[in-house]
């Protein structure tokens, strides 16, 4: 399962608005190589799941999209939505990554 929470519903909801490609579109959230810990996330718009074996979640309207492999990774994650002091953009609360870069956009598993 993947959580979502309220700010990034809120903050996926804006995005929608402003962007006419993304208004009916689900969001895909990808685990991908790379970034300085060997892994990092990957965020974008997809009309719908690309397999049946992908997993879709949503909350309030909100339809978040992952593939089997990805899954693998962040089951159990919450994503969230910071717009504080230390940055603006979404977080990853994911209880499986065992070490994660200063910037929080990668991470080891």
């Amino acid at each position: 399962m993947i959580n979502i929470s309220q700010k990034a519903v809120n903050e996926i909801k804006r995005i929608q608005a402003s962007d006419p490609t993304a208004t009916n579109a689900s969001l895909r959230v990808q685990v991908v190589g790379g970034g300085c810990s060997g892994m990092s996330y990957k965020l974008g718009f997809d009309a719908q799941p690309a397999t049946s074996n992908d997993k879709v979640f949503e909350k309030d309207g909100v339809k978040v999209i992952v593939d089997p492999k990805s899954f693998l990774y962040l089951a159990g994650t919450e994503l969230d939505f910071s717009d504080g002091l230390n940055g603006t953009g979404f977080v990853f609360n994911n209880p499986n990554a065992k070490r994660t870069c200063g910037c929080g956009n990668s991470f080891s598993a």
